[in-house]
């Protein structure tokens, strides 16, 4: 207990000093508000496109396929927000030697990389996101207890972005100068933004049982629309259970093989 009271007192500071910091250019935050209406508005445009004829993807109407892209556009506010800003500068800290003094640090390095660092420029997506979400579920009447459980599933969605996300990060261990390896699964998170139906069956098994992101935005919204079967459930959370520990333990692994700066 007393551990998790000393983590939490560390990163109440760390996000402090990290808000202050960015707060010095107030001007992007409404630069970025303005960014991420366009972008949702293009994402709307495009789904537009799909059932302005009455087409629809198999099972999801416009209001359902509207809980999709908000969860996407709420994860894509959780990367900029926390993954970007902390993620991406692993492969900066392994190139430039001051990994040492990360490591050096009487905490968790994983917790220090993963959490260092908060930018408040992704919170209009997150909001722009929840209320989509909102806007969808009152057209369709949905359950605060549906949406809350879907909120739980996309925790866990959450989690299992950030774990693939650190360990790509990771492996600058091995290879320097990867920075546009992040970039790869930015590519296919957008493939969240619709459901996982909308694609051939070939990228459907793709997105769910190679690069998992069916678990991101299609289950958590199945689970709001109350259609989830409880076996996805289990594997959403076992997912998140387990890519977790995988990326805590292969951070370990290649710490083995990092050449210190001052060696």
């Amino acid at each position: 207990m007393a551990n998790f009271k000393v983590y939490g007192t560390v990163l109440g500071l760390f996000w402090q000093t990290a808000i202050a910091a960015e707060l010095e250019y107030r001007l992007n935050f409404l630069i970025a508000s303005v960014s991420s209406l366009v972008n949702l508005i293009g994402s709307l445009f495009g789904l537009f496109l799909f059932y302005r004829t009455g087409y629809q993807f198999a099972g999801w109407d416009w209001q359902a396929a509207l809980l999709v892209l908000g969860l996407f556009t709420i994860l894509q506010g959780v990367a900029a927000t926390l993954f970007i800003p902390n993620l991406n500068r692993i492969v900066r800290y392994v190139e430039q030697g001051t990994l040492d003094f990360v490591l050096l640090k009487p905490i968790s390095s994983q917790f220090w990389l993963s959490l260092r660092q908060l930018s408040p420029w992704g919170l209009p997506d997150i909001a722009f996101g929840v209320g989509l979400i909102l806007y969808a579920s009152r057209l369709k009447n949905l359950s605060l207890g549906n949406l809350g459980f879907g909120a739980i599933l996309l925790a866990f969605g959450t989690v299992i972005l950030y774990s693939l996300w650190f360990m790509l990060g990771a492996t600058s261990i091995w290879f320097v100068k990867i920075y546009n390896v992040t970039e790869v699964l930015k590519g296919f998170l957008e493939a969240g933004r619709y459901p996982v139906v909308a694609y051939p069956a070939i990228y459907r098994v793709f997105f769910t049982f190679v690069i998992p992101i069916a678990f991101l935005t299609t289950i958590p919204a199945e689970a709001m629309l109350g259609r989830l079967n409880p076996l996805w459930l289990l594997a959403d959370l076992g997912l998140a259970i387990a890519l977790l520990w995988i990326s805590h333990r292969f951070w370990q692994f290649a710490l083995k093989f990092y050449t210190s700066a001052s060696s």
